[in-house]
């Protein structure tokens, strides 16, 4: 036996684990964020702009309301249908360009491109504007017709780089989420 030599024996390799926050630190974290300065609950709604408006006059009440589909293919309603006397003018939310002005099957549609990926449609109306022509906000762009709802609607639907989204995201009928504890303190 020789007492010379020592071995040193290692302990087994730990792993590092990432620091755990209790459930008051990520609570607090979270009440932090809602009562900051930059709290989304102040800030605009992605692609929400304040100079959107709506597309008939008032009253514009919603016969029947945006149903995002649950995939591209699936079943929903791509839009907003307000109430509006036949022959009610119909105005542009915002600036634009004709994309498309003729007829889907059997009823006028008219599609306006807009800054910021956005695409406004609108059916049924009459219109005299051409693809290619440029529209501002609050000028005429039509004339509401019969043939969507069994009482006279406009449809107005609104795309997101492709995507249908609520048009009240852009007219400001969406109230903000806000996050709650789930639990009391």
């Amino acid at each position: 036996m020789t007492l010379g030599h020592a071995v040193l024996v290692s302990p087994p390799i730990a792993t590092a684990r990432p620091p755990r926050l209790s459930g008051l630190a990520i609570l607090f974290a979270l009440v932090l964020m809602l009562v900051s300065p930059a709290s989304p609950a102040t800030q605009p709604a992605s692609g929400a702009t304040a100079n959107w408006q709506w597309p008939v006059a008032a009253p514009h009440p919603i016969a029947k309301p945006f149903i995002a589909p649950e995939t591209k293919y699936s079943a929903g309603h791509r839009g907003i249908d307000m109430s509006a006397p036949d022959g009610a003018v119909v105005t542009a939310p915002t600036d634009g360009v004709v994309s498309f002005a003729g007829f889907v099957v059997d009823r006028p549609v008219l599609s306006i491109r807009h800054s910021g990926g956005l695409v406004s449609s609108y059916e049924p109306v009459a219109t005299e504007l051409a693809e290619g022509a440029v529209v501002t906000r609050g000028r005429p762009i039509g004339v509401l017709v019969a043939g969507h709802c069994a009482a006279s609607c406009l449809h107005f639907g609104v795309r997101l780089d492709g995507e249908y989204v609520s048009p009240l995201n852009y007219l400001g009928g969406i109230e903000r989420s806000i996050l709650l504890p789930t639990r009391s303190l």
